[in-house]
This record gives structure tokens, C-alpha cells and sequence, in this order.
């Protein structure tokens, strides 16, 4: 059996500082098949790691209930 651990990139808007990205990591890194998030407020990019890096639909969600806006890639 394989646990192979997957990488998804998504574009966020409005995280503007540290605490900001940190709510953002802590609601997405609470999902299931979410291992890890890492946000780098400079470009907007965060990245999901875990065993299928979670649910694309649902992590989309979680941000933009947190009222930023999220892309996939």
C-alpha cells in the first residue's frame, strides 16, 4: 500500500500578514489529508501537502469562509 505524498498549489488573496496566513493555515491544516500548509505572503501562493492533498472543493472553501479569495494552481 502506498501513502504517497502530494503537493497542491493555490493562490490566495487578501492574507496580507502573518496572522492572516496563519488562520488560513490553521482552519486548511485541520481538514482531513491535509499533513501541512505553508503560505508565502509575497506572492500569494499556498501550498498543500498530504496523502491526495485534501479536498480541492473544500479547502477552497474553508478560505473563502475565513473571507479571502482562493484558486486552484
Amino acid at each position: 500500500m502506498s501513502n504517497s505524498i502530494e503537493i497542491s498549489d493555490y493562490t490566495v488573496t487578501g492574507v496580507t500578514c502573518a496572522g492572516c496566513a496563519g488562520k488560513v493555515q490553521a482552519a486548511v491544516g485541520k481538514l482531513s489529508g491535509v499533513d501541512a500548509v505553508q503560505i508565502e505572503l509575497a506572492t500569494g501562493r499556498m501550498s498543500v501537502i498530504g496523502a491526495g492533498s485534501g479536498d480541492g472543493a473544500l479547502i477552497k472553501s474553508t478560505v473563502e469562509n475565513l473571507g479571502y479569495g482562493v484558486a486552484e494552481g
